[in-house]
C-alpha cells in the first residue's frame, strides 16, 4: 500500500487499520441488508404494491449509478480519510430522515433518507473497494475481499433479526391478519399502521447517532493514505497508450458482470421475506430467511479464505461460481416438493434460493480485481465505474417486483437465467479481452 506523505505504520497500526475497514465493510452491511426486512415491513406499513415496496432498494442504490463519479471527485479533493468522514455523515443524515418519515407516514421521505444513505454509502464503496484490492499481491485479492466480506454478511445476518427485535412484536402476526381483512374502519386502519410505521424512530435515530461518531473516529485514525494509482500500474502491452477508460474492455465487461451479480445478489436476500409469504408463512418466521442466505454466504467467503489462491485462483473460483448459481437458480423455478427443514415447512425451492448465497459469495470478489487490474493512471475512475454498476442492486429488484406483480413470486425468478449466463460468459471469456478490435490478441 502506498502511504501519502510522512505517515508511516507499525505493525500494531497496520492492524487496526486492517480492523477499521473490516469495521466499515460490517457497517455497510448493517445498512445495506436490513432492507431485507424493510421492504415487507414498508409493503405493510405504507399499504404498497411488490413493485412501489422494491423501491425501497432502488432508491438506496441507485445513488451508485448517480453519484460514483461525483465520490471519486470527493476523494480526489477531500482525501480518502476525509472523503470517508463525508460519507459516514451523509449516511448519518440519512437515517436521522426516518424520524419525519415516520411521523407522517410518507413513503417519499422514507426514499430520499434510504437515497441518502445509498450516497454516503457510494462514498465509502469508492474509498474501501481499493484498500483492499491493493493492499497486496492482485492474485489475493480475492482472499482479502472474502475477509471483508464476512464482516459485510454477518452484519446483514444480524441486521434483520435486530431491526425485527427492535420494532417487531409476538402479537404483530394477529395485527397483520387484521389489517389484511379489510374490515377495519379508515381511520382505525390509519392508527394502526401509523403507530407500526413510528417504531423505527428509535433504531434510526440510534444509528444516526453511530454513524456520525464513527465518521468522526476514521478521519483521526491511524488509517493511512492511498494512491491507488501507484499501486496498480497499468498493464504494459504494445499498444499506443491508453487514452480513456473505455478502452479497457475487460472493465467494461466486468462492469456490466457486477451489475448482472450484485442484482441476483440483492434479489436472493431482498424478496425471499416475499417468498416465503408466498408459501403461508408470517412475516415473524419469514424474517429468518435473509439470515439463512447471508450464512451460506459467509460459508463460501471462508472457502475462499482457505482455498484462493494456495489450492484454486480466483479466476477458477469465479467460473465455478457462476455455473453453479445458474443450476440453483433452475432448481428455483423448476422443483417442486414440499419439505420440513429447520422447522420452517415451505417448498423446496425456497432453500435453493437460500443456497444462492453460496456461489453469490465469491463472484463479486472474483470480479473487481478482474477488472481492475492494470488500469494504472485509471484506477480512481475505473474503480467509480464497477461503483456504477452496483446500481444493479436498485434495479433488478424492480424489475423483479413487476415481473411478480404480472405474473407471481416464483415466475419472477426467471430474471435470475441470463444473469448468470453472462457472468458464465465472463468468467470463462470476457475478463480476457484487452482490446475491442477483433484482430487483437486476448490479454494474458
Amino acid at each position: 500500500m502506498n502511504i501519502q506523505g510522512n505517515q508511516t505504520l507499525n505493525k500494531q497500526n497496520t492492524r487496526t487499520a486492517i480492523i477499521i475497514v473490516g469495521a466499515m465493510f460490517f457497517i455497510f452491511g448493517f445498512v445495506s441488508w436490513v432492507n431485507a426486512i424493510l421492504i415487507p415491513y414498508f409493503k405493510i406499513a405504507c399499504e404498497l404494491t411488490y413493485l412501489e415496496s422494491y423501491f425501497v432498494a432502488f432508491a438506496f442504490y441507485i445513488a451508485y449509478l448517480l453519484l460514483s463519479v461525483p465520490a471519486s471527485w470527493v476523494l480526489k479533493r477531500a482525501g480518502y480519510k476525509r472523503g470517508i468522514m463525508y460519507g459516514f455523515f451523509c449516511m448519518a443524515a440519512g437515517a436521522f430522515l426516518f424520524v419525519p418519515a415516520a411521523l407522517y407516514r410518507t413513503y417519499g421521505i422514507f426514499l430520499t433518507g434510504l437515497f441518502m444513505l445509498g450516497t454516503g454509502l457510494t462514498i465509502l464503496q469508492s474509498a474501501a473497494n481499493p484498500y483492499i484490492t491493493i493492499a497486496g499481491p492482485i492474485e489475493s485479492a480475492a482472499k482479502r475481499m472474502s475477509i471483508m466480506g464476512i464482516c459485510n454478511k454477518f452484519a446483514g445476518i444480524i441486521s434483520p433479526l435486530i431491526f425485527a427485535a427492535v420494532v417487531l412484536k409476538v402479537t404483530d402476526s394477529e395485527l397483520f391478519t387484521l389489517l389484511d381483512s379489510g374490515t377495519l374502519d379508515e381511520a382505525v386502519k390509519n392508527r394502526m399502521l401509523d403507530d407500526l410505521i413510528r417504531r423505527v424512530i428509535l433504531p434510526y435515530i440510534v444509528l444516526g447517532v453511530f454513524l456520525f461518531l464513527f465518521g468522526l473516529y476514521v478521519r483521526f485514525s491511524v488509517l493511512p493514505e492511498i494512491n491507488p494509482e501507484d499501486d496498480n500500474r497499468e498493464t504494459a502491452t504494445n499498444d499506443a497508450p491508453k487514452k480513456s477508460v473505455f478502452q479497457f474492455p475487460y472493465l467494461v465487461l466486468g462492469a456490466i458482470a457486477l451489475f448482472m451479480h450484485v442484482g441476483t445478489q440483492v434479489i436472493a436476500i431482498d424478496t425471499i421475506i416475499g417468498y416465503a409469504k408466498s408459501m403461508g408463512m408470517d412475516l415473524l418466521e419469514a424474517k429468518a430467511f435473509p439470515s439463512y442466505v447471508l450464512t451460506a454466504t459467509i460459508v463460501g467467503y471462508m472457502l475462499g479464505i482457505i482455498l484462493i489462491p494456495k489450492y484454486v485462483s480466483q479466476t477458477n473460483a469465479l467460473r465455478f461460481c457462476t455455473i453453479l448459481g445458474l443450476l440453483f437458480s433452475t432448481g428455483i423455478i423448476f422443483v417442486h416438493k414440499d419439505v420440513t427443514i429447520l422447522g420452517h415447512n415451505g417448498d423446496l425451492s425456497i432453500w435453493f434460493l437460500c443456497a444462492l448465497g453460496l456461489p453469490n459469495s465469491l463472484i463479486y470478489a472474483g470480479i473487481w480485481p478482474l477488472s481492475i487490474k492494470g488500469l494504472g493512471r485509471f484506477t480512481k475512475i475505473g474503480s467509480s465505474f464497477l461503483v456504477m454498476a452496483l446500481c444493479g442492486n436498485a434495479i433488478m429488484p424492480v424489475l423483479y417486483g413487476y415481473i411478480a406483480d404480472q405474473w407471481n413470486v416464483r415466475d419472477a425468478y426467471w430474471i435470475l437465467i441470463p444473469c448468470y449466463l453472462y457472468l458464465i460468459y465472463f468468467a470463462l471469456h470476457g475478463h480476457l479481452i484487452n482490446s475491442w478490435s477483433l484482430t487483437k490478441k486476448k490479454s494474458v
